[in-house]
């Protein structure tokens, strides 16, 4: 695992302003009484199963510029899963492979969607460099600072964020497992009428202290490796029963603890299909006089009413 120490990152979540449209916690167990209320910053860092081709391009060799990737038929998100028989995860992995073969001919595996095929590409002799290019442009990881919703009690089981974490045209990518780490709030760009705000935030160091193993439409889910920090948390039940009136947001605007702030929920819809149940306007005027409302960053903070957890910041 590389070092993560004062990495900045600016933070997953949906852009909101003024209101936000927030969902019932899901992925909860059915026989869970009681969870912890979370609204702390985390860190994630979550792999792609591979190596996912965000780019094709030339590469210059003494007789002139070719695109392997090209010829072999490969895409821009195909993922790369093995390269001559070689489990892939990294751009590191393809440079290995690469300088191992004596031949320029490889075979590659990849993955797009749920489906696999086998091509075969030539390598190409970088001029530059000397190295071997497959004409690629890689993203083998995806990092960034979200907020924990609830923890359960008995399994340490979490959920967080509130909604997928999606690729540049919006649509759900296929994460494999990942680590979650401590991170800081440091700094608030205030949202205002026209201008999305943003939270950002550092990944306090390199250590784990949870697994991430699913993401889906309502976020990330996965199981904390320890509860021996967690007694301090607040703890609540589960409710679908949202109604119009006041209640609050669990969130972090500042360094490592949540804090609670009052707002109001001005709309319910338990029918909505879309993960948007209800939607809330911030009432508390030290939130208000930090952020402007809801930022990025927030997505996943816990929405309690009445002593119960009742859903998280997913959407616009």
């Amino acid at each position: 695992m590389h070092k993560l120490k004062n990495k900045l990152l600016i933070l997953f979540s949906a852009v909101v302003m003024l209101l936000a449209v927030f969902a019932f916690p899901f992925g909860v167990s059915a026989r869970t009484a009681e969870v912890y209320v979370g609204g702390m910053p985390a860190g994630f860092t979550l792999g792609m199963g591979g190596a996912q081709i965000v780019g094709i391009c030339e590469v210059l060799t003494e007789d002139g510029t070719v695109c392997p990737a090209k010829d072999a038929g490969l895409s821009v998100g195909d993922v790369i899963v093995k390269l001559n028989g070689v489990k892939i995860e990294s751009a590191a992995d393809i440079d290995k492979v690469l300088e191992s073969s004596r031949s320029l001919s490889s075979e590659v595996t990849v993955k797009h969607g749920e489906e696999q095929t086998q091509k075969k590409i030539d390598a190409a002799q970088d001029l530059a460099s000397g190295k071997k290019k497959l004409g690629v442009l890689i993203r083998d990881s995806v990092s960034g600072i979200g907020t924990v919703t609830y923890i359960e009690k008995d399994s340490l089981r979490f959920g967080s964020l509130g909604h997928a974490v999606a690729d540049e045209k919006g649509k759900l990518m296929n994460l494999e497992k990942g680590n979650i780490f401590k991170c800081s709030i440091v700094s608030v760009v205030k949202g205002e009428r026209g201008k999305a705000g943003e939270l950002k935030g550092l990944f306090l160091n390199d250590k784990s202290i949870a697994l991430a193993d699913k993401n889906c439409d309502t976020g990330i889910y996965g199981n904390f490796k320890s509860g021996k920090d967690l007694a301090s948390l607040p703890t609540a039940e589960i409710s679908s029963d949202a109604q119009p009136g006041g209640a609050s947001i669990y969130t972090t605007v500042d360094g490592i603890t949540p804090k609670q702030y009052s707002i109001s929920i001005v709309k319910v819809d338990k029918g909505n299909k879309q993960n948007k149940n209800f939607v809330i306007k911030v009432t508390d005027k030290e939130l208000l006089k930090q952020t402007g409302g809801i930022v990025q960053g927030m997505s996943g903070s816990p929405i309690l009413q009445k002593g119960k957890l009742i859903g998280a910041v997913t959407h616009v």
